[in-house]
């Protein structure tokens, strides 16, 4: 049976009555954001910033809740969870972007793959959270596995980074597309926000199966990284779960926000990898601290300056990178349009 009660030296906040008032509140978001994407249609930038707000709002809110209920522990592992899995999924919102422009889903249905998305991320970490629960509860050493994933994840993210691999998508490469299209015949063109049409009497995918079936395979992936992550900051499951379901709330109005500025975080990828590599060790210090009492641990809140850190140095060099690139852009441009004498 799977446990979602951490170990016993660490002070447990998920109580039941504070699980079920949270998935519930969770459920509730998600049925306004079905709402809002019942009508398929382009999403402006106020309408993007507005929610976007809103969804960022309601964590930092609670956070100050937590902190003023459970003690400043508690809400600085609550503030440094949300930021690493808000990064991390910034990171998803980007594949994201690569796989709705590879598709060419049109812009009026985009929020709707995206609700998906979002909302088979959630479903596949809260499997992943219960499972890391249990392993915690269960097995010292899962400190130490959690630690090698997320450093061999880093590694990856920084290799993709310098070689700019994400910049495009090749649908045809991709082994869910193959595998779906090895079974089932698939429409040329999008049918609204329909994943299925019957024609001459047999069932037919439409492009829209594709590209969420695409997206909930990165989804798995994102779990597999994310939910570590986030344990090498809390090992209480309810935080871990909090923490990742306010992150991903918001990524739905949060990508028509960042679209056009995803492409110019050209230093993101470098950062992300930064922050693996450092919860990482922080993880396998865990690990060692726990069999060898005087090996050191990271505190909570030095692990929230170093990630902060981390970020605001990204984001600096990213903007820094990208306006030298329009400049020498501009320069050339300006060169090719002078008349030679």
């Amino acid at each position: 049976m799977i446990s979602l009660v951490p170990a016993a030296s660490t002070p447990v906040v998920g109580t039941p009555t504070l699980w079920f008032l949270t998935i519930g509140a969770v459920l509730a978001l998600f049925a306004v954001d079905f709402l809002v994407t019942r009508r398929p249609h382009e999403v402006s930038m106020r309408e993007a910033v507005a929610w976007s707000a809103f969804y960022v709002a309601i964590p930092v809110a609670f956070g100050v809740w937590l902190w003023n209920a459970h003690g400043s522990q508690t809400g600085v592992e609550y503030y440094t969870g949300y930021l690493v899995e808000k990064s991390l999924s910034v990171d998803n919102l980007f594949v994201f972007m690569l796989l709705l422009t590879a598709f060419a889903v049109p812009k009026k249905y985009q929020q709707r793959v995206l609700l998906i998305g979002v909302a088979g991320a959630l479903v596949l970490r809260g499997i992943f959270i219960a499972l890391g629960a249990q392993l915690i509860s269960s097995f010292s050493w899962a400190f130490l596995l959690f630690g090698a994933i997320l450093l061999v994840t880093a590694v990856k993210v920084l290799r993709d980074a310098l070689s700019h691999s994400d910049q495009a998508v090749d649908i045809s490469s991709l082994r869910t597309v193959k595998l779906v299209r090895r079974f089932w015949p698939v429409t040329e063109e999008y049918r609204g926000t329909r994943m299925s049409v019957k024609e001459n009497g047999r069932r037919i995918l439409t492009p829209m199966a594709l590209v969420v079936i695409a997206i909930l395979g990165t989804d798995i992936v994102f779990a597999i990284d994310s939910v570590p992550a986030v344990y090498g900051i809390t090992e209480d499951p309810y935080l871990v779960f909090a923490t990742n379901a306010f992150a991903l709330l918001g990524l739905r109005a949060l990508y028509f926000v960042l679209q056009g500025a995803l492409g110019s975080l050209v230093h993101l990828g470098h950062g992300l990898a930064a922050i693996l590599a450092f919860i990482g060790v922080k993880l396998v210090l865990h690990w060692a601290h726990d069999v060898w009492a005087w090996v050191p641990t990271v505190p909570t809140l030095a692990s929230l300056g170093v990630i902060v850190a981390i970020l605001a140095t990204a984001v600096t060099t990213s903007l820094i990178a990208s306006r030298r690139q329009e400049e020498r852009d501009r320069t050339e441009r300006d060169e090719d349009r002078t008349p030679v004498a």
